[in-house]
């Protein structure tokens, strides 16, 4: 048995409730460092839109995967796992306990639990799709993807047009739901997780939501994506925040419109995070009010155990 076992404080929940400042306050209380697994807060391109960590913030604990990459990088959630588990090896040299935030459940658990085994399947049936994807559109997509396998459909990144194709391209590869290879044997880990999530009754969390992205269009969004245009090819910036106001750009949207749509959209991102976070029933759940000191004391206790 590990006379010294080491812990990893994981802070979940839906988009704007408030994750960044509580992983703040754990770091400083346990007097350690951050990991971030906020799939788009990796991108030094995107800062406004992803609502990444101020200046401020990441002065008062040590951040590590914040704008460490850019949009022209392919950076994937393997790629992630494999840079995470090694900077927390480094950090267990100097810490018992490290501290990891962010709303992407797949990449959260990447560095906890490991990724998931897929079966290698025909190249063409992704070539297939993307083709669709060019000529149907996404909707088209997602119909599929929801025939073949529901639970994908109503937990991964729906919106995410690379996400729903490699969901889709397993399904009709292999003939089974994509969701059916999760959650099977991971690699073991030398640490234990301590997952602390953070939620709100639905209308606060969606009214959150609101006033996040209007303060984003306060702080300059607009002048942020304008300046991604020549970019907006690349899957990076295919998510909200940055497509909505491509829209705008392009003269397809009216700029009210575009904003509602960002929106609209973040509240079904936070539904869908909701839902993923769910699914572990080891999590403890605070109200995003909860004071430090509570959920502080409930992490010790699990420490203790």
């Amino acid at each position: 048995m590990n006379s010294n076992p080491k812990y990893l404080i994981a802070v979940v929940g839906p988009t704007a409730i408030g994750k960044t400042a509580l992983s703040i306050k754990l770091a400083n209380h346990f007097n350690t460092e951050i990991i971030s697994a906020d799939s788009r807060q990796f991108f030094k391109d995107m800062q406004i839109g992803t609502a990444a960590p101020t200046p401020n913030e990441l002065a008062a604990a040590p951040h590590h995967f914040i704008h460490h990459k850019s949009i022209n990088d392919d950076y994937s959630v393997g790629s992630f796992e494999r840079d995470a588990i090694e900077r927390l090896n480094e950090l267990y040299k100097k810490y018992d306990i490290a501290i990891m935030v962010g709303g992407s459940g797949l990449y959260v658990d990447a560095v906890t639990k490991g990724l998931d085994y897929f079966p290698d399947v025909d190249k063409s049936i992704r070539e297939k799709l993307n083709q669709e994807l060019e000529t149907l559109g996404l909707t088209h997509l997602q119909n599929q993807l929801k025939q073949h396998d529901e639970v994908s459909y109503n937990t991964i990144a729906i919106d995410n047009p690379h996400r729903v194709i490699r969901a889709l391209e397993i399904c009709i590869g292999t003939s089974k739901p994509y969701s059916s290879f999760l959650n099977k044997e991971k690699n073991n880990r030398n640490f234990k997780t301590i997952t602390v999530g953070l939620t709100a009754d639905r209308d606060i969390i969606y009214n959150r939501i609101n006033q996040r992205v209007d303060i984003m269009v306060n702080e300059g969004l607009l002048d942020e994506v304008k300046n991604l245009i020549p970019f907006k090819h690349l899957n990076a910036l295919n998510t909200v925040g940055y497509k909505e106001l491509f829209n705008y750009f392009d003269g397809t949207w009216e700029l009210d419109f575009a904003i509602s749509e960002i929106k609209k959209n973040s509240r079904r991102f936070a539904k869908r995070q909701l839902t993923w976070f769910k699914r572990n029933e080891n999590t403890l759940w605070f109200d995003y009010q909860t004071p430090i000191e509570t959920i502080i004391k409930s992490v010790n206790k699990n420490i203790k155990k």
